[in-house]
C-alpha cells in the first residue's frame, strides 16, 4: 500500500512538473511574439509581451520549488534556444516565395520576419534575468528560510524584473526610438510585471517541493 502511494505521488509530481514546464515555455514563446506589437496603454508605450512575460518568473519559481535549481537553469536555457529557433523559423518562412493566390506575404513578412536586434535583446534579457532570479530564490531558500514562500517569489522577482526590463528595453530600442519612449516602455514593463507578480504569488503554493 505504501509503495502504491509513493508511486502515485511520484506520478503526480511528474505530471505537475510537465505542466509547469510546458506553461513556462508557452509563456516565453507567446511573450516574444507579443513583443512585436508596441501598444499605447494609459499613456505608456508598452510591448505586447509584457502582459504575459511576467508569468514566466513565477512559473520559473514553481519549477525551482518542484524540481530544483538545476532544472530551473535548464528550462531557462532551453527557452532561450527555442525562442531563437522560432525566430529563425519565421525568417525561413518569410523568405519562401509565396503562392500567388495567397495575398498575405507582405503582412506576414512585415510582422514575423525577426528583427534580430530585438530577438537578441529579448533572449539575452530573459536568460540573464531569470538566471539571476534563480540565484536569488535559491539564496532565500538556503540561507534565510524555507518559510514564507510568497516572500521568496516576491524578492526574486523584485530583483529580476527591473534587470530584465532594462536589458530588453535599451537593448532592443535604445538609439532607435527616442529616449523618452524607451524609458516609457521600461517603466510600463516594470509596472505591469510588478502587478502580475503580486497577482501570481499564490501560484507558488500550487506545487509541492521545498
Amino acid at each position: 500500500m505504501n509503495q502504491e502511494r509513493t508511486a502515485e505521488r511520484d506520478v503526480t509530481f511528474s505530471q505537475a512538473g510537465v505542466l509547469v514546464i510546458a506553461a513556462y515555455i508557452a509563456a516565453q514563446i507567446l511573450a516574444d511574439v507579443g513583443s512585436l506589437k508596441i501598444a499605447l496603454v494609459g499613456g505608456f508605450s508598452i510591448d505586447g509581451g509584457t502582459f504575459i512575460y511576467p508569468l514566466t518568473f513565477t512559473l520559473r519559481d514553481m519549477v525551482h520549488k518542484l524540481l530544483g535549481r538545476q532544472a530551473a537553469r535548464t528550462i531557462i536555457l532551453a527557452a532561450g534556444v527555442i525562442n531563437l529557433l522560432m525566430a529563425g523559423y519565421f525568417a525561413f518562412l518569410s523568405a519562401l516565395p509565396p503562392d500567388p493566390a495567397w495575398g498575405l506575404q507582405a503582412a506576414f513578412a512585415g510582422v514575423l520576419t525577426p528583427v534580430w536586434r530585438i530577438v537578441s535583446a529579448s533572449i539575452g534579457a530573459e536568460v540573464f534575468s531569470e538566471l539571476l532570479d534563480t540565484e536569488v530564490y535559491h539564496l532565500w531558500v538556503t540561507r534565510i528560510t524555507r518559510r514564507y514562500q510568497w516572500a521568496r517569489v516576491l524578492l526574486s522577482n523584485s530583483v529580476s524584473i527591473p534587470v530584465d526590463s532594462l536589458i530588453f528595453c535599451w537593448g532592443a530600442f535604445g538609439g532607435v526610438l527616442p529616449a523618452a519612449v524607451v524609458w516609457s516602455i521600461f517603466w510600463a514593463n516594470v509596472l505591469v510585471k510588478g502587478v502580475t507578480t503580486l497577482l501570481g504569488l499564490p501560484a507558488i503554493y500550487l506545487v509541492k517541493g521545498e
